[in-house]
């Protein structure tokens, strides 16, 4: 399952509720994750889990976010991790998953223009004239032909 499911939202029409949507207020997200609300606010303070406001200000936490903030625990706890170091491996990771992307987007960008190329290459190949210049498929071979000159006359 990728996350996402239907749900029937205000006035009929549907949304879609996936692991970013924020969903949990701060004592659920508290419970999720086994962690105190004030730490979750002290990590909120300190950028290590940034949940999404509401209009009135209050804390709604995602999938993601509970997610994150286990891993925090862990890294903490188990690790021995400080706060500092935590933030770090973070943004590194974060730093990580955008550069992924950008591989992933530059590789498509890269395969479609080598599909063009190679559809332009087709055209340039189709448009030869063949009455003229007899084309013929360059076959891989490891014949080896030797030309020698016939002597001329008197020589």
């Amino acid at each position: 399952m990728d996350g996402r499911r239907r749900q029937p939202g205000f006035g009929g029409r549907a949304y879609e509720l996936t692991d970013e949507t924020p969903v949990y207020v701060i004592s659920v997200a508290a419970q999720l994750s086994g962690l105190h609300p004030q730490t979750l606010r002290q990590y909120d303070r300190l950028g290590l889990v940034s949940p999404d406001r509401t209009a009135g200000r209050g804390r709604r936490y995602s999938a993601r976010d509970i997610e994150l903030l286990r891993q925090v625990q862990q890294l903490s706890q188990d690790e021995g991790i400080n706060l500092a170091g935590i933030k770090r491996i973070i943004e590194l990771e974060n730093q990580v998953a955008a550069l992924q992307a950008r591989v992933a987007e530059l590789s498509s960008a890269v395969e479609g223009a080598a599909a063009a190329m190679r559809q332009r290459e087709a055209q340039v190949h189709a448009s030869y004239r063949r009455d003229l210049v007899p084309y013929q498929d360059v076959q891989q071979a490891s014949a080896l032909v030797v030309w020698r000159p016939v002597p001329k006359r008197g020589e």
